[in-house]
């Protein structure tokens, strides 16, 4: 009569909670799993560095003169990626730092990679230097980015 009451369901469930085995292994299952997952993850990963398409390249700008006095004048910036290769169409804007300038000066670098910016710095009464920082705006063409701080313009009174 037991026999009857019973089906296969309620059988294998008792069946499974009996058996230990299944717990036993499972310790060891998740570690192989995630050997193998980061293992993966990091074969992965490395292909995914080594495409140049995803990779953004970093520009840097190089000021000529680095110091400068108060006054009209031009400076001229170099723009190079990496490689020290120089970039034209980038924008090149110029902010006041702690040396003042009106507003913002902005030039776009020709094909030899140089932007030509006329500023006007001035310096605060009894204020023996300041600087002008310098921003670029990577050209659409490219992959570039300008992420890192770059070089300041130091100006300092005659």
């Amino acid at each position: 009569m037991f026999e009857s009451t019973r089906d296969g369901r309620t059988a294998n469930r008792r069946s499974f909670r009996a058996d230990r085995r299944a717990i036993e292994g499972l310790p060891v299952r998740l570690v192989i799993a995630l050997v193998v997952g980061v293992a993966s993850l990091s074969v992965m990963m490395g292909m995914i560095g080594d495409i140049e398409g995803l990779a953004s390249t970093e520009l840097d700008a190089q000021p000529q003169p680095e110091v400068t006095t108060p006054g009209q004048q031009s400076i001229d910036v170099a723009v190079v990626d990496p490689d020290g290769s120089r970039v034209a169409d980038a924008t090149v804007i110029v902010r006041s730092g702690s040396a003042q300038i009106d507003g913002v000066a902005t030039a776009r670098t020709n094909a030899d990679g140089v932007a030509s910016v006329d500023v006007a710095p001035e310096l605060g009464p009894n204020q023996p230097d300041g600087t002008l920082s310098i921003d670029v705006k990577p050209p659409a063409s490219g992959d570039y980015v300008d992420d890192r701080e770059n070089t300041d313009v130091l100006v300092v009174a005659e």
